[in-house]
């Protein structure tokens, strides 16, 4: 049987294991373009796009599996749920930026497409709640667009 998982680069001393998956041409390609990695785009931007996806996607859990699931309010509480985390995290992203970038560590700012500087960091998390809460809106409006028996 072939050995399919080997040391990265034959060195046993990386803490990282070299699989068909982790090491395939298509994952590098799928994973440089995702927002957080693809050159070329403003922290606004960068903000704007990952907050655009989770408010999408997070709106459908809370319609299908939460308490008010049942209810002709399900729609809502769900819309209302999903914009209270997108602000649960977006307030996360402000303590972590106020605890890395504090005034003790400054750092150049040689490129601003870089999320290492307290001023990139709050463009980012404003794209982030502003494209989640847009989002979010867009997914509600089309979802009230569908009758409540096809939801169930």
């Amino acid at each position: 049987m072939a050995n399919f998982i080997k040391p990265y680069n034959d060195d046993p001393f990386v803490g990282h294991l070299a699989t068909p998956i982790t090491s395939s041409a298509l994952t590098r390609a799928l994973l440089k373009n995702l927002p957080a990695y693809r050159f070329g785009l403003t922290p606004l931007l960068r903000g704007l796009e990952i907050g655009l996806a989770h408010g999408y996607f997070l709106i459908g859990p809370f319609i299908k599996l939460g308490p008010l699931r049942d209810s002709e309010m399900a729609l809502l509480a769900g819309f209302l749920s999903t914009i209270g985390l997108i602000l649960i995290l977006t307030l996360g992203l402000t303590i972590y930026g106020s605890a890395v970038f504090n005034n003790d560590n400054i750092i150049t700012e040689s490129n601003s497409t870089q999320l290492q500087t307290q001023k990139a960091w709050d463009q980012f998390k404003g794209g982030f709640f502003v494209g989640g809460c847009g989002s979010a809106g867009f997914a509600f409006i089309c979802l009230s667009s569908i009758p409540t028996s096809l939801l169930n």
